[in-house]
C-alpha cells in the first residue's frame, strides 16, 4: 500500500512539475521530463516484482520467481490484472511446496479475477484439470480440458492436453475405486458369466 501511495504522489509531481516547465517555457526540459513521467505512471499499472517472477518462470528458474513474489506483501492493493497474475504465478511458483487444494484456490482466484491472455486461462485450466484428475474429479477435469482446448487457438498445448487425456483414460473415477472397496477387490462376474 505505501509502495502505491508513493508511486501516485511521485506521478503527480513529475506530471505537475512537467506542467510548470512547459508554463515557463523551458520547452527542451518540459520534452525530457514527458518521458520520466511516462515512465512513473506506467510504474503504477506494471508491478516490477511481478515482471520479474514471470520472466524468471519463462527461463524456468522458480526459486528466483519465488524471491520476486514473495516481495509483494500485500496482493489487494494491487491493480486487478496484476492481481490475477499474482495468484497465477504464486501458483504455478508453489505447487509442488503447497498443498494441491491451495494451488488450485490460487489458479481458481486468477480465473475470476481474470487472465488478460487465453493462453494462460488455458494453463490455469488445465493445471486445475490436473489437480482434478488426482481428486478424482472425472467430469470437472473433462470439461475444463476442453475448455482449454477452446482457448488454445495456437495448438501450444494441444500435447499436453492429449497426454492429460489419455491418462484420464486410464484412470478410475471416484465410483469405480468405491465400488473396489466395497466388493474388497474382486472383480463382479456380468450376467452373461454366470
Amino acid at each position: 500500500m505505501i509502495g502505491l501511495i508513493i508511486k501516485l504522489a511521485l506521478s503527480l509531481g513529475s506530471i505537475g512539475f512537467t506542467a510548470w516547465l512547459f508554463a515557463t517555457g523551458s520547452w527542451g526540459w518540459g520534452i525530457v521530463f514527458i518521458f520520466v513521467t511516462a515512465v512513473v505512471v506506467l510504474s503504477i499499472f506494471r508491478n516490477q516484482n511481478i515482471l520479474l517472477a514471470a520472466l524468471q518462470m519463462r527461463q524456468q528458474n522458480v526459486a528466483k520467481a519465488q524471491k520476486y513474489l514473495s516481495r509483494i506483501k500485500q496482493p489487494q492493493y494491487l491493480i486487478r490484472g496484476q492481481r490475477s497474475y499474482f495468484f497465477y504465478l504464486s501458483a504455478l511458483v508453489n505447487q509442488e511446496s503447497v498443498k494441491m487444494s491451495a494451488t488450485e484456490a490460487n489458479l481458481r482466484k486468477a480465473l475470476n479475477i481474470g487472465l488478460n491472455k487465453d493462453h494462460d486461462q488455458a494453463m490455469a485450466k488445465i493445471n486445475i484439470a490436473a489437480i482434478c484428475m488426482q481428486t478424482g474429479r472425472r467430469r470437472e477435469a473433462e470439461t475444463l480440458l476442453s475448455e482449454a482446448k477452446k482457448l488454445d487457438t495456437k495448438g501450444v498445448m494441444s500435447e499436453y492436453i492429449k497426454g492429460l487425456k489419455k491418462q484420464m483414460g486410464r484412470t478410475t473415477s471416484r465410483n469405480q475405486m468405491r465400488m473396489a472397496q466395497m466388493n474388497k477387490g474382486k472383480k463382479v462376474a456380468s450376467k452373461k458369466q454366470r
